[in-house]
């Protein structure tokens, strides 16, 4: 049996797609449509059921997939490492959240350089975007607040990132102890707010988990970067919610307070998505790991 044929197929399983399958592999979707009859006309079944929407697995297809896909991977990881050592270097694509992946993900990769690992990044602000370039190709690892769906994509839990509500100095002494805690979404109706978007997407999940109800407000400064939030909320341009991570220095040093310290402060969880299968190749794998490791102690 053609292994071409095989990974075109096991790819069209993964991908749940014609059209998906064709991007991933660099084929025109005409050519892998002729590929897989191919295939089926080999093995007397048909392997995939044609929906509106890209394809199902028959029952025969799925038990290929899963007795091929091993195989097929273990080949490439071998092919890969050959690569690896006639080149010496590999390059990663990195796809994530611009803050996330500045200040965390892409100083804990830098030590994998002096391994011969080269790094290319890409930003996103939407997860969903992220994860459809995953989905085609364009990246090799992508770090989203989304978990895919889907067997085409594959992500491991990262880490939470717990949010704080926070403000100048000078905001705080405006507010008399306890009364966020007691009068929150009245109180933040009055006061300056600074967000990365004009729907106040931090401020409306901080203020829906600890005060289960949303913000009465409209952001005051608006910009699209929550680095640049830290830096406006710290001059006194208003109150903020930020990740821990991001203002954790401003915090220290006396730039920023908290405002509340909750209970169950919210949380939100971090994804590491790669395709699947693509964790056979040893640089991802070794990037995927890294990651991994480096995320225990944020």
């Amino acid at each position: 049996m053609d292994l071409a044929l095989l990974r075109t197929f096991v790819t069209v399983h993964r991908a749940g797609s014609f059209t998906r399958a064709a991007a991933l592999l660099g084929l025109s979707q005409p050519a892998v449509t002729s590929q897989i009859r191919t295939l089926e006309r080999q093995l007397g079944r048909p392997l995939f059921l044609r929906r509106a929407r890209g394809v199902t697995p028959t029952t025969i297809g799925d038990e290929l997939a899963h007795r091929a896909a091993p195989h097929l991977d273990a080949l490439i990881e071998i092919t890969e490492a050959e690569l690896d050592e006639e080149s010496g270097v590999r390059t990663l694509h990195l796809a994530g959240p611009p803050e996330f992946t500045s200040v965390r993900a892409l100083p804990a990769l830098t030590p994998l350089v002096a391994q011969g690992l080269a790094l290319r990044s890409s930003f996103f602000t939407c997860a969903e975007e992220a994860l459809e370039g995953l989905a085609a190709g364009h990246h090799d690892l992508a770090i989203a607040t989304a978990r895919p769906r889907g067997g085409l994509l594959t992500a491991t839990p990262l880490c939470d990132e717990e949010h704080v509500l926070v403000a100048a100095p000078r905001w705080a002494g405006h507010l008399a102890p306890g009364t966020l805690r007691h009068k929150g979404p009245v109180v933040l109706a009055q006061l300056p707010v600074v967000e990365v978007h004009e729907s106040l997407p931090f401020v409306s999940r901080y203020w829906t988990a600890v005060f289960e109800s949303p913000p009465a407000a409209s952001g005051t400064v608006v910009v699209p970067d929550l680095r640049a939030v830290l830096e406006c909320t710290a001059a006194g341009a208003g109150l903020a919610v930020l990740p821990r991570y991001l203002c954790e220095r401003a915090l220290e040093r006396g730039e920023l307070v908290a405002l509340l310290d909750p209970p169950v402060p919210p949380l939100r969880t971090y994804f590491l998505a790669v395709r699947t299968g693509t964790l056979a190749l040893p640089h991802i794998a070794r990037a995927h790991e890294w990651l991994l490791r480096a995320a225990a102690d944020w």
